[in-house]
C-alpha cells in the first residue's frame, strides 16, 4: 500500500515538471529571448535622420503627384476666391470703379460681389434669380453698380434683362422692415439676335465727341451681327455685321467710340459709333480693318485711351495696332509690333491664347490658354509669370480691375479669372 502511494506521488511530481517545462518553452517561443544589454551608440542618430529624410522625400513626391492637375489653391499671387455658384461661370464684368463684380452662371443665377476689400474672406454679394428657363451667358453693368444687364439663352433664342434697384411699394415695405429690396427687371428684350445666342456683352460710357455720357452696351451673337443698346431703356441704337460666318467676340472702347470684333477670318473689323449733336447715336459706321494675321483672331482688347488694339491669333502671334489714324482720308491703321506667342504645349507646338486683357498702363498683357494664366511683358514679349492649373477647369473670363482696389497689401489693379469650375479668382499682378 505504501509502495503504491509512493509511486503515485512520484508520477504526479514528474507530470508537474513536464507541464512546467512545456509552459516555459511555449512562452519563450512567443516572446523571444530577453534582449541583451547594449552600450549606447554615438552613431545611431545618423541612420535615423537619413531614414527620416527618405520618408519625407517620398511623402513630398507623393503629395506633388497627388496635386498634379489641380488648381493653384495657395499660389503667392492668388488674392482671393469668390465661391457660391453651383455650375460653370460663363462670364463676368467689373463696375467702372472695380468695386463690384458681376457673374453669370449656368446655375441660372447672376451674382454681384462687393469688393470693398478684395482680400476679405467674407465678401458680400447680391444674387439675381433669372426667369425660369434662362441660362445666363454674359453680364454688363449699366449706370453704376445698381443696373445690371444680363444676357441669357433659352428655348426661343437670346434675351436681355436689365435689373435695377426696386422702387414703389415693394421698396417702401422693405425699407420699413430694414431690408434691401431685391432688384427688379426694368426692361427685357427677347429673340434679339434672330434666335442666336449672345456670346459676349460689353458696356461703355458714351463720352467721345458729342456723346451724352450715357451707358451703351454691345451684344455680340454667335452669328455675324452685333447690336448696340441703351442701358437705360433697352432701345436698340444700331447694328454692325462682320459677315464672316461666325463671331468669336466683340467689345467696345472705353470712350464709347469704337466697336471691334474677332470673327472667323484673320481680319478684324472696326466700326465707329457716330453721335448726333444731341448726344444720341446717329449711326454705326465701318471705318477700318486690321489686316496682317495669317489665321483667325481668337481675342482682342482696346488700350485704355481707345487709340490702340491688341490682337491674338491662331497664327501664333500677338499684334499691337495704332488705330488713331485719319481713316476718313483713307489712312490705314498701323501695326506697331508683332510678338510671337511665347508658350508651347508638351510637343513643342505654339499654342493660341483663348483670352487676352491689357493692363491700364499698356505694359502688361494677361492671357489664358485652357486653365493656364500668364502675364506677358509687351515690350519684350516674354512671360513675366505663368500659372498652370490656375483653375480646375477651362478659364471662361479674364479682366483687369478698371481702378486699383483695396487689398491687404495696399491698393492694386488686380486681374480676375472665371472658370467652368464655378469660381472666380482674384490675382495680384506679378510686379
Amino acid at each position: 500500500m505504501e509502495s503504491t502511494l509512493v509511486v503515485g506521488i512520484l508520477i504526479a511530481a514528474f507530470v508537474g515538471l513536464v507541464v512546467s517545462w512545456l509552459f516555459v518553452a511555449q512562452r519563450r517561443t512567443v516572446t523571444g529571448p530577453p534582449p541583451r544589454a547594449e552600450k549606447p551608440s554615438t552613431t545611431s542618430a545618423k541612420p535615423t535622420e537619413s531614414s527620416a529624410k527618405k520618408a519625407t522625400s517620398h511623402h513630398s513626391t507623393k503629395a506633388r503627384s497627388t496635386e498634379k492637375g489641380h488648381s493653384q489653391q495657395h499660389h503667392p499671387l492668388l488674392l482671393n476666391t469668390l465661391k457660391g455658384h453651383t455650375d460653370a461661370i460663363n462670364g463676368f464684368c467689373f463696375t467702372s470703379n472695380g468695386r463690384g463684380l458681376a457673374t453669370a452662371s449656368s446655375d441660372g443665377v447672376a451674382r454681384v460681389f462687393k469688393l470693398e476689400d478684395a482680400s476679405s474672406k467674407n465678401i458680400k454679394f447680391l444674387y439675381l434669380n433669372l426667369p425660369s428657363g434662362n441660362n445666363p451667358t454674359a453680364v454688363a453693368f449699366g449706370e453704376g453698380a445698381s443696373q445690371l444687364v444680363v444676357a441669357t439663352e433659352n428655348i426661343s433664342g437670346a434675351s436681355l434683362f436689365m435689373y435695377a434697384a426696386a422702387g414703389g411699394k415693394a421698396a417702401a415695405e422693405a425699407k420699413v422692415q430694414g431690408k434691401l429690396p431685391p432688384p427688379e427687371i426694368k426692361w427685357e428684350k427677347h429673340q434679339v439676335h434672330d434666335r442666336r445666342n449672345i456670346i459676349s456683352l460689353a458696356s461703355a460710357s458714351a463720352s467721345y465727341g458729342s456723346g451724352d455720357g450715357s451707358i451703351i452696351i454691345a451684344s455680340c451673337s454667335e452669328g455675324t451681327d452685333i447690336k448696340l443698346w441703351s442701358a437705360a431703356d433697352g432701345k436698340c441704337l444700331g447694328t454692325a455685321d462682320t459677315n464672316q460666318l461666325k463671331n468669336t467676340m466683340a467689345t467696345i472702347s472705353r470712350d464709347g467710340r469704337f466697336i471691334a470684333a474677332a470673327a472667323f477670318t484673320a481680319d478684324v473689323k472696326v466700326w465707329e459709333i457716330v453721335y448726333a449733336k444731341d448726344g444720341s447715336v446717329r449711326e454705326v459706321s465701318k471705318v477700318m480693318q486690321l489686316k496682317g494675321h495669317k489665321s483667325a483672331v481668337t481675342w482682342l482688347d482696346f488700350t485704355h485711351d481707345s487709340t490702340g488694339i491688341v490682337t491674338a491669333s491662331k497664327d501664333g502671334t500677338i499684334r499691337i495696332w495704332n488705330i488713331n489714324v485719319r481713316y476718313h482720308l483713307d489712312e490705314d491703321p498701323k501695326c506697331l509690333k508683332v510678338l510671337p506667342i511665347p508658350h508651347q504645349d508638351s510637343k513643342g507646338v505654339t499654342v493660341h491664347y483663348d483670352r487676352i486683357a491689357l493692363s491700364g498702363d499698356t505694359k502688361t498683357l494677361a492671357v489664358t490658354h485652357g486653365s493656364t494664366l500668364q502675364w506677358l511683358d509687351l515690350d519684350s514679349g516674354t512671360i513675366i509669370e505663368s500659372i498652370e492649373n490656375a483653375h480646375d477647369g477651362l478659364i471662361t473670363g479674364l479682366a483687369w480691375s478698371p481702378e486699383p482696389l483695396p487689398t491687404e497689401k495696399g491698393r492694386a489693379c488686380i486681374i480676375a479669372t472665371a472658370s467652368l469650375d464655378k469660381r472666380v479668382k482674384l490675382w495680384f499682378p506679378p510686379r
